[in-house]
């Protein structure tokens, strides 16, 4: 069910042929991505789903990533079994197809409970909406910001519900809110560190600036998914599109001084070019050593097939 790289280029070239024939639909105009790219990238996201939890290949994030059990365990083996069987009672799609090769990795995912992706769906008409409702009778030329984004800093231990760090953000955030900076708070982050915690960053940290700080709840918008930096950067955006907040107005990055610096370094900027595949946005000016301008990019509506966890 793997597609292999000639498999692909196969498909590329038949799909430039139909669309220099006009047998293709056009794109959308705000695709910034070709429909052979796209569709590429999109192959490539199954390739890394049967790799990785089929056949138990390190995934691009390996310390929180991956099967539940280990490669070259009977536990691997069994639950790979189980998610064939699954895919195939599932669906009759011959297995290659690209119908069969679908099924078996949702199944797969299934099978290692890696369904973060779509865990608090849909997220903006429940924990978002009121946030959402707010949005619409905003009038933004009163702020200086149109949000300010906290980043998660997940402790390191499965006991452990907010990191120092996470509550400093939260303190920081709280004080700009009440200066009148921004009229939402937008945390980000999901259960990532330790691996297997049941901890969320984002729900723990918007519980903590209601009960702390009493901050409204609809003045607070959960991001839930993000696993990185990068896409703490990157999902601010899509959630502030899906809210009908302006992007074409400053955001602010409230955080601790070391990952502020790191947001502002070029080594950031490499990261995300390499991992995205883009830069999530234009960093601005810093204001102190723990707030830093942030202008979204629409390319971040972009999603990743590639990092299934965090499309």
């Amino acid at each position: 069910m793997l597609w292999t790289d000639q498999e692909r280029a196969t498909l590329e070239q038949a799909l430039d042929r139909l669309a220099h024939g006009g047998r293709l639909p056009a794109p959308a105009p705000s695709a910034d991505l070709g429909l052979a790219a796209a569709i590429d990238r999109e192959l490539a996201g199954l390739n890394v789903i049967l790799r990785v939890y089929g056949l138990g290949s390190p995934g691009r994030y390996a310390a929180i990533d991956g099967p539940i059990f280990a490669n070259g365990t009977l536990f691997f083996a069994d639950s790979v079994k189980v998610a064939i069987d699954t895919a195939r009672a599932a669906s009759d799609a011959p297995p290659e197809t690209l119908a069969a090769g679908m099924r078996l990795a949702l199944a797969l995912l299934d099978a290692n409970d890696a369904t973060a992706a779509m865990r608090f769906e849909p997220l903006d008409q429940r924990e978002n909406a009121g946030a959402r409702a707010a949005a619409a009778h905003i009038d933004w030329s009163a702020y200086r910001y149109a949000l300010l984004i906290v980043p998660g800093v997940g402790p390191e231990d499965s006991a452990t519900m907010l990191s120092p760090r996470g509550k400093l953000h939260l303190l920081l955030a709280a004080q700009r809110y009440r200066e009148g900076l921004a009229p939402f708070i937008l945390v980000s982050g999901s259960a990532v560190h330790p691996r297997g915690t049941r901890f969320i960053e984002a729900v723990e940290m918007r519980q903590a600036l209601i009960a702390r700080y009493g901050i409204p709840a609809d003045r607070i918008i959960l991001e839930p998914y993000a696993r990185h930096t990068t896409t703490n950067l990157r999902n601010a955006t899509r959630r502030m599109v899906a809210l009908g907040i302006p992007i074409d107005r400053p955001a602010l990055i409230v955080t601790d001084a070391e990952q502020s610096a790191y947001i502002e370094s070029p080594v950031f900027a490499d990261r995300n070019r390499a991992e995205l595949g883009y830069l999530p946005g234009t960093i601005g000016r810093r204001l102190s050593v723990y707030d830093l301008e942030f202008r979204p990019s629409r390319l971040s509506l972009r999603q990743d097939p590639r990092d299934p966890l965090d499309p």
